[in-house]
């Protein structure tokens, strides 16, 4: 009898022990703050405000989203390197108000949209060749930058909308106003984005380095990972993003206008941040850079539900980062209390 149960007992203390980890890394993972606080989110204005779980609302808050969003997951590879790229809101504008602009004048939608991203990722070539060649601080370059792209942007529009879109189009109809499942397809293409960039960051060479910079750039430089190459295609990628949100951004408004998209790089930064990517670098997670601007948006949206001014909006963003990054900054001092 006692050898029976001597031979059971190795059988049930791995599953204990399996749960217990699997549990142990969801909290501990560098998202899960932001994660907690939307499911928390979510549930306390559904519980007051019960239309707010409907399906169609929860889609609506995914789908308006998605522009900062992208933005962000794109951000976690420059943060974690202790760099950052606050023009991404310059190119999202820039990249829909040229594309529409090209449609205007008769080229294909299709066309009109690779010359976009073009465009965008020439943005982030420039902002590399500005910061790790010119060696100017990437806070004030992109800043800059950013105000540049957003005068550009004002200049060759004339200041005002560009429509008179073909709404009929592919472009239009699928990246704009498509579904699958009952969900926008550009909600479907954020999550496309942030599996690629997931798997990028964390199965590819270039990943590894991004990672290992991240981490102690010297010794990075030391052990011959090219820092400034790595650097510079993180810019790129960055730019190249935020021109994906521009083209989602035009399909589903149908106009080009060089007033949008105010605030968007602060929000994507926000969101990165709260999700896991911390100013300081270190740590990277795409996953959780996505979250946290969805939390963000979600936070501006529940406050219409309980009629509160907008002029409030700023002030509960606000103080959700601040919650996030203090319950963030507590949960990793806890795990490494020789830092204290």
């Amino acid at each position: 009898m006692s050898t029976k149960i001597d031979e059971r007992r190795p059988e049930a203390a791995p599953r204990r022990a399996g749960v217990g980890t699997v549990v142990r890394k969801v909290f501990g993972a560098d998202w899960s703050s932001a994660a907690i606080a939307l499911v928390g989110l979510i549930v306390v204005v559904g519980l007051l405000r019960p239309e707010f779980l409907s399906f169609t609302q929860l889609s609506n808050v995914a789908q308006q989203s998605v522009y900062v969003a992208l933005m962000a997951s794109g951000l976690a590879f420059l943060i974690t390197q202790g760099e950052v790229d606050l023009s991404v809101g310059g190119t999202y504008v820039l990249s829909a108000v040229a594309t529409a602009i090209l449609i205007q004048n008769g080229l294909d939608p299709w066309l009109a949209a690779i010359c976009g991203l073009l465009l965008a990722v020439a943005v982030g070539a420039l902002n590399s060749v500005v910061v790790l060649g010119i060696r100017i601080n990437s806070l004030i370059a992109t800043l800059a930058m950013g105000w540049v792209l957003r005068g550009l942007s004002a200049a060759i529009s004339g200041g005002r909308q560009i429509i008179g879109m073909p709404i009929d189009h592919p472009f239009f109809t699928i990246l704009g106003g498509g579904e699958i499942l009952n969900v926008a397809v550009s909600v479907w293409i954020l999550v496309l984005v942030v599996a690629v960039l997931t798997v990028v960051l964390r199965a590819t060479p270039f990943g590894f380095r991004v990672r290992e910079i991240g981490s102690n750039e010297d010794a990075a430089q030391f052990a011959g990972i090219p820092v400034r190459r790595t650097k510079a295609t993180a810019f790129l990628m960055s730019g190249f993003i935020a021109g994906i949100a521009g083209l989602l951004g035009l399909a589903f408004f149908t106009s080009g206008d060089p007033t949008s998209g105010n605030g968007f790089e602060l929000f994507a930064v926000a969101g990165a941040v709260i999700g896991g990517n911390p100013l300081t670098g270190g740590r990277a997670t795409v996953f959780g850079a996505a979250i946290g601007a969805v939390l963000l948006n979600a936070v501006s949206i529940a406050l219409v539900y309980f009629n509160i001014p907008a002029v409030w909006s700023q002030f509960a963003t606000g103080l959700i980062i601040i919650s996030a990054v203090s319950v963030d900054g507590i949960r990793r001092h806890r795990r490494s209390p020789q830092d204290a």
